[in-house]
């Protein structure tokens, strides 16, 4: 029952303002252990619920799989680490694991989002975090293009992939060190961008603070900043950004 038919029921007089009260209290939410699911949450933004492995037991993320799988819904995971990872897919089937992403998925989404994204990074080692965007992405169904190792230690790397990079719709640009790769891709390209600053780096890097400062301090205006090794935040950013782009395309058809 949707919230349109809870209140059209009250209003009929089909059931009394406690019963909607009670009703409406686990409403929306599926308890999990100590765990709530929020059920509804694609209906209010532009991602369903993703759930953080990072400092979920195996137990955990037992309870969690085990009623997606129950359920036959599909999952997406992030930051699962493979020692967590290993045991689940032992048990559950149907589960993949992309190792190079951290990510759990279970099946695809089946609210798919139509557009290109391109994922861009300044080092190989970057690609982690890149990866975790990348997958987050086809999980819900969006053609990604992959531009790697084209940092500003030698600009011709980026350069070489403008074709595909311009091909996109949206741009996700992961870099460690000094973070200054968004500013140049910001540069050279017009379309929306997603700078990832990553933990990449020694020293004065301060585990990826000097690059998300720098990138904060970017002189190419318009640039999205996410936290520090946040490629699913980069991912659910750009989605909403494609589905900002879709509904305007409905509205004008």
């Amino acid at each position: 029952m949707n919230l349109e038919e809870l209140l059209e029921k009250v209003a009929a007089g089909e059931i009394t303002g406690t019963q909607a009260a009670e009703f409406l209290t686990g409403w929306g939410f599926v308890q999990i252990g100590y765990h709530r699911i929020d059920l509804h949450r694609e209906g209010r933004s532009a991602l369903p619920e993703v759930v953080l492995g990072l400092t979920k037991t195996v137990a955990q993320l037992e309870e969690i799989v085990g009623w997606f799988d129950s359920q036959d819904r599909p999952l997406l995971a992030t930051k699962v680490e493979p020692a967590k990872a290993g045991p689940l897919v032992s048990r559950f089937p149907k589960l993949e694991y992309r190792a190079d992403a951290g990510l759990l998925m279970r099946g695809r989404s089946t609210s798919a989002t139509s557009g290109r994204v391109a994922v861009v990074t300044a080092g190989s080692s970057d690609v982690p975090v890149a990866e975790e965007a990348a997958g987050t992405l086809e999980f819900f169904g969006i053609d990604v293009e992959r531009a790697y190792d084209c940092g500003v230690a030698g600009l011709h790397r980026l350069l070489a992939s403008g074709d595909a990079i311009q091909s996109a719709d949206v741009l996700i640009v992961v870099a460690g060190m000094e973070g200054a790769l968004p500013s140049v891709v910001g540069g050279l390209f017009r379309q929306p961008l997603i700078a990832v600053p990553t933990s990449i780096g020694y020293g004065a890097s301060f585990q990826g603070l000097s690059a998300l400062l720098g990138m904060l301090n970017s002189c190419a205006p318009g640039i999205t900043v996410v936290n520090i090794d946040n490629g699913f935040g980069a991912a659910a950013a750009a989605r909403a950004v494609l589905d900002m782009a879709a509904r305007k395309n409905r509205r004008e058809g």
